[in-house]
């Protein structure tokens, strides 16, 4: 199998643009210090008000022990809140009550593991440690390690989800980035001039940026007629301004509201919107893949049509595509729910052990590739495993990549159906077939290659 090249390195022209994983690692890896430190102080805090009530209430009953226990995790949870929010993970706004119940849950959680890990480590303690101060720490102990990592993931994915550890200074990047058409936006009429009493909406400021790629654009839809119109729209003006050839392809996955008809009648309208339909719903996977098999222009640019991505993003993609055989977009500050932010942190996990797929946003749906990849490779899957079967073949044929920090909106319409547990079985369920298939593919592999080059050396 030919070695995998994970490119980082970004073109200095636009290098404050691009973050780079490096740095994510980095800034993760800080955060998890602050995180660290901040648990050691939260820890002296527990510890040393645990001691002063056993100091003056000495017990050796474990009932007893697990109510002072109470007393001092929630003393040093009143710490961790304010160390944590505005120093580890950076959240400077205003304290507010959903923040605070968030906080109390997480903590009540954690204060459930934490008493029933110095429970079970008491009554193991007990027979091996007969000095009560002794054995109350070491059970005490016990319980801040195992309580630790549930702390961490709950106030970082839940409590504080809105200030992620490359959030804030993603942001002042992006910002950065977009300040300048921000500052040109003017109102301008569409199509002709409007009445003078019809409000005029702000426009982006026209681009004089120009590609010499020629792109296909894979749109999959299900049930979006609330946006559907809009974020065709606005892909197609945003194209026009920067490509000469280009073409949408808008895959309505056995829609059953009105988006078949509004795809028909903008199809009808613009030759170059092309409208694919499954008469069911056959899944996202499936959706991409239709869509795919239908591109006939050099690049391939995929985004959902749920209106949460800007195609404007798009722009800063093209001049790393001169380098690099696909980039990668990942979503800044994720507008997204907890409970799916938590599903999406697992899978990650979960196929970078299976496949060996480290990318920093394996699901985001704005990507763009070289065109022939998607002609020269069979995609199996057609469920939510779509992403990670193309990034696994893509980096598996040896070919190159960056990463890219897009913004991700919240919805203007439509529901999300990535959390539906129909979808989530369909992917355990791909997972576990295609990970036994591709796995031995490798192995068939390796041994050819082995023999081939037994037989050149002989």
């Amino acid at each position: 199998m030919p070695e995998t090249q994970i490119a980082v390195e970004l073109l200095p022209d636009i290098q404050d643009a691009v973050l780079r994983p490096a740095r994510s690692w980095r800034l993760l890896f800080w955060q998890l210090v602050r995180f660290c430190i901040v648990g050691v102080i939260n820890a002296t805090i527990d510890i040393l008000a645990l001691n002063i009530l056993l100091l003056c209430f000495p017990t050796h009953n474990a009932n007893i022990l697990v109510l002072y226990n109470s007393a001092a995790f929630t003393l040093g949870a009143l710490n961790s809140y304010l160390l944590n929010k505005y120093w580890t993970f950076h959240r400077r706004q205003a304290i507010t009550g959903g923040e605070l119940l968030r906080f109390a849950t997480v903590t009540v959680i954690g204060l459930l593991c934490n008493d029933g890990i110095i429970w079970i480590a008491a009554h193991a303690l007990h027979p091996l440690i007969a000095n009560p101060i002794l054995w109350a720490n070491a059970s005490k102990l016990s319980a801040v390690v195992g309580t630790a990592i549930v702390s961490y993931l709950g106030m970082r994915l839940w409590v504080f989800a809105g200030k992620p550890h490359e959030s804030e200074k993603e942001r002042e990047v992006y910002s950065m980035l977009t300040a300048d058409s921000q500052e040109q936006q003017s109102s301008s009429h569409v199509d002709g001039a409007l009445d003078d009493d019809e409000p005029t909406q702000p426009r982006k400021a026209v681009s004089k940026y120009r590609t010499r790629w020629n792109l296909s654009v894979v749109l999959p839809a299900y049930n979006e007629e609330a946006v559907i119109a809009e974020t065709i729209g606005e892909v197609v003006d945003a194209l026009t301004l920067w490509i000469q050839d280009f073409e949408v392809i808008v895959i309505n996955d056995g829609s059953r509201d009105a988006t078949s008809v509004i795809l028909d009648t903008i199809a009808a309208a613009n030759p170059r919107v092309r409208v694919i339909h499954h008469p069911v719903n056959k899944g996202y996977g499936a959706a991409l893949v239709s869509g795919f098999e239908a591109t006939t222009k050099d690049l391939t640019f995929f985004m959902d049509s749920d209106g949460q991505f800007d195609i404007h993003d798009l722009e800063r993609f093209f001049p790393l595509i001169d380098r690099y055989d696909a980039v990668f977009g990942y979503r800044i500050d994720r507008q997204d729910t907890w409970m799916r932010k938590l599903n999406t942190w697992g899978w990650k996990i979960l196929v970078g052990m299976a496949f060996g797929v480290h990318v920093r946003d394996v699901d985001c749906a704005f990507k763009l590739y070289r065109g022939n990849f998607f002609r020269e490779h069979r995609l199996e899957t057609r469920g939510a495993m779509i992403n990670t079967e193309i990034i696994y073949k893509f980096t598996r044929a040896g070919n190159t990549y960056t990463q890219v920090g897009v913004r991700h909106l919240l919805r203007r319409g439509g529901r999300a159906t990535g959390a539906k547990p129909s979808v989530i079985l369909r992917a355990f369920r791909e997972l576990f077939i295609y990970t036994r298939k591709w796995l031995r593919e490798e192995q068939k592999e390796g041994r050819k290659e082995e023999l081939s080059q037994t037989i050149e050396v002989e």
